[in-house]
């Protein structure tokens, strides 16, 4: 079952993310789950959910997408970070997970923007399922400017110079929150058409102030947001970021990876822990060439450029696969989302295949196949 090998697996070398280190460069990447109460609280699914994670022998897991503000959710059903009461019930969550695993959790903490006030999508029946600001689980959607992401969606409020502040105070505090929660580590989702991106993306942003037209003025919401997150959590805690390499809107003056490596450099110069490197989400009628590996090159292309840690994504779902990335030099890093939901030991059928040990619960010591020697030790 295992895979002899004289060269060293760098799947399961650690690495530093700024201050916190990892035992192995697998990264569970955060994926929605649509479960939390309408008032944004964890339940008993995040509970089990979280437990699997921490169980799974990743060096890292990143929750879900977690709203700064009500109004930034996804959906009704999305959890929130902007209360006390959210903070209580995350926090003990995170201590009962603590007493099972040593894994770190990290936090997304995001806003939807136009993207928001939508239903459940496994509820969905046609359309894209934006929820009308009238109906029941519904709101008013905001974004850079007034420009819809779908011809059947709301048109957004375009958002005010004030309105923009507010936002970014409440990352910050969302931030703050997250630390007194147990969280090891923040990302910032500033990819897939949520907000962030809407402000950088040209489709999506036509602002004349200091908030749109040019490059610098478009990235300055994202920049702002990182500071204002380093500024009010200690001093050295880990802030990372994910970014939209692309709007795969080649024909149109639209985000891109040239747009990418720079807003990537900026971003290194204001000390992000990593840059995790995913595409697409603003538009439409973006036009994806989906297959293995496809959102590789984007990163491979900001690793050239930058000194910061890269996380790859994009249909990466074999262990092999996710070896010679790293073999190669084009990532850091790998983030597993959809391969992690269908199989949640992956990383002890990874460590099986590349003839490494992982650490796992000492209650699992017992369950190591026959035949493969020297799988498992515990931690």
């Amino acid at each position: 079952m295992s895979v002899n090998s004289s060269v060293k697996s760098k799947l399961f070398e650690q690495i530093q993310f700024g201050t916190l280190s990892l035992v192995n460069k697998i990264v569970i990447a955060p994926m929605c789950q649509y479960s939390a109460t309408d008032q944004g609280e964890v339940t008993y699914w995040h509970e089990q959910q979280w437990g699997s994670y921490a169980l799974s022998g990743a060096g890292l897991c990143i929750v879900e997408a977690t709203a700064v503000q009500a109004q930034g959710r996804i959906s009704y059903a999305d959890l929130g970070l902007w209360n006390d009461t959210q903070r209580d019930q995350l926090k003990a969550l995170i201590n009962k997970v603590k007493t099972i695993s040593p894994m770190p959790f990290a936090i997304q903490l995001a806003h939807a923007g136009r993207k928001a006030s939508t239903e459940k999508p496994w509820l969905v029946k046609s359309g894209k399922g934006q929820i009308a600001p009238e109906h029941e689980h519904g709101w008013q959607t905001v974004s850079a400017s007034n420009i819809a992401f779908s011809q059947n969606d709301v048109l957004p409020h375009e958002l005010s110079i004030a309105e923009i502040k507010q936002i970014q105070q409440d990352f910050a505090a969302a931030a703050i929150r997250a630390v007194e929660a147990g969280f090891s580590l923040i990302e910032i989702h500033a990819a897939h058409g949520y907000l962030l991106h809407q402000f950088m993306s040209p489709l999506s942003n036509h602002r004349q102030d200091e908030y749109g037209g040019s490059f610098a003025n478009r990235i300055r919401f994202t920049l702002e947001v990182v500071q204002a997150i380093q500024q009010a959590v200690p001093q050295g805690f880990p802030v990372g970021i994910r970014i939209s390499a692309t709007d795969w809107m080649e024909a149109e003056n639209s985000w891109n990876i040239a747009s990418s490596i720079e807003l990537s450099k900026a971003l290194e110069q204001l000390g992000v822990a990593y840059i995790h490197v995913s595409s697409a989400g603003l538009h439409e009628k973006q036009n994806i060439k989906i297959g293995a590996n496809y959102q590789v090159p984007f990163a491979h292309a900001i690793k050239a450029q930058v000194n910061v840690p890269v996380i790859a994504v994009g249909l990466i779902t074999e262990a092999e696969q996710a070896e010679q990335i790293l073999q190669n030099g084009e990532a850091d890093a790998i983030g597993l989302a959809r391969a992690m939901l269908y199989d949640p030991r992956w990383p002890w059928h990874a460590a099986a295949k590349l003839g490494e040990k992982i650490e796992i619960a000492p209650q699992y010591l017992r369950c190591q196949p026959h035949g493969v020697k020297d799988l498992f030790s515990a931690f």
